[in-house]
């Protein structure tokens, strides 16, 4: 398993646009991954292959959350995504 943390940037957090891009960008791995809210210690990991399962996590802006990805490309997945998010999903 491989895991990266960050803090969500953009400032309307993780909602249907943003979300939708990281779950197609999570499904074009064949590891399984996983984003979890870490401030919440109630939180599971979410399926970050289900836009149900990543907008009912209710991230947002400065929510501190894990990548994880267990899998043949677990690394890559984790560290696109990572990029993805850092980037703010391209929102000012």
């Amino acid at each position: 398993m491989y895991s990266k943390k960050t803090n969500l940037i953009n400032a309307s957090g993780l909602h249907a646009r943003p979300a939708s891009e990281f779950v197609a960008l999570a499904k074009t791995f064949e590891s399984k991954v996983t984003v979890q809210k870490l401030e919440d210690e109630t939180a599971l990991p979410a399926n970050a292959k289900s836009i149900i399962k990543i907008l009912a996590q209710g991230i947002s802006v400065g929510t501190l959350i894990e990548i994880a990805a267990e899998g043949p490309d677990e690394q890559e997945a984790v560290e696109k995504l990572f990029e993805l998010v850092e980037s703010g999903f391209g929102e000012d």
